[in-house]
């Protein structure tokens, strides 16, 4: 059985962009399986090796993966590859983020940022921005409605909870949690079935991972009503929408509509920037803007 991985320069860089790619991969999977050793993975060292670092029946075993098809992956052959068998391989191999982005692009498999990546915090010309866009509120979610950033206009209007770090605050952590009538929402029965169709989407470039997998069970098992909306298995991406939300000050209801930007260098992550959506809305925030 010929090994792809014999090939010469020269069919190293010509030909279809795919046969290109699995020669490269297969140099890659065997570069960095040679830097893990046994005693990394808590695995006895064993008889004396031929070769370091390790095997590729290790390797498969530790991800979870057959010996054939990780050998088939390694060998460069024609195969399909998920991104949970790529993480599963990525994670046995210790790659870090530019290793498993370049992993993803060999094997031909679109590239999605895994949760760890989108909690980074944002830049300060980013939170210039959601500042400037005073009085209308706004914050930068995440694909988990982590809150990112918010401006003061945000804070004013939604529960913001603190939370000690390495934890992010969550707006669907505490909507949920959050006493009814402390809630924001006016019409809760209606928006919050939406944001948890909206996680679903997101969940579905994440299943597997743990801090996804464990922030639906956390939330499933502290709130009846989300455990009941994410077994329906609805999904939605996120999009414009009018919602009304009561202020906490004044009572106020007002009505808002979302308006989703997306983020240079910040994958699955947006800015969310709530507008007026009637006269009433627009009175009541031009008069937050004249307040000292």
């Amino acid at each position: 059985m010929g090994d792809v991985t014999t090939m010469t320069t020269t069919e190293r860089t010509t030909g279809r962009p795919a046969d290109r790619r699995r020669p490269e991969l297969a140099a890659f999977l065997r570069n960095r399986r040679a830097r893990v050793t046994p005693q990394d993975m808590g695995m006895p060292a064993g008889p004396r090796r031929r070769t370091p670092g390790l095997r590729r029946e290790e390797v498969a075993q530790l991800s979870g993966v057959g010996v054939t098809w990780y050998t088939w992956l390694e060998q460069g052959r024609p195969i399909n590859a998920s991104p949970q068998v790529l993480d599963a391989v990525a994670r046995t191999l210790r790659l870090d983020r530019p290793e498993r982005e370049h992993l993803y692009h060999l094997a031909g498999v679109p590239f999605a940022p895994a949760h760890e990546d989108t909690g980074q915090p944002v830049s300060p010309q980013v939170q210039g921005i959601l500042d400037a866009m005073a009085p209308l509120p706004a914050v930068v979610y995440n694909a988990r409605f982590d809150l990112l950033a918010t401006n003061a206009a945000y804070r004013s209007l939604f529960i913001v909870v603190p939370t000690p770090p390495p934890r992010i605050p969550n707006a669907l952590r505490t909507l949920f949690l959050a006493p009814e009538g402390a809630c924001p929402l006016v019409n809760r029965e209606v928006e919050l079935p939406v944001m948890v169709a909206t996680l679903r989407s997101g969940y579905g470039r994440h299943v597997g991972e743990p801090a996804w997998e464990g922030f639906v069970h956390e939330l499933a098992a502290a709130s009846p009503f989300f455990a009941e909306l994410w077994e329906s298995g609805d999904v939605a991406p996120p999009g414009p929408r009018v919602k009304t939300f009561r202020c906490g000050r004044t009572a106020t209801r007002l009505r808002m509509t979302s308006t989703s930007l997306s983020i240079d260098g910040m994958p699955e992550c947006r800015i969310v920037v709530y507008s007026p959506a009637d006269d009433i809305t627009r009175a009541y925030l031009d008069h937050e803007k004249s307040r000292p």
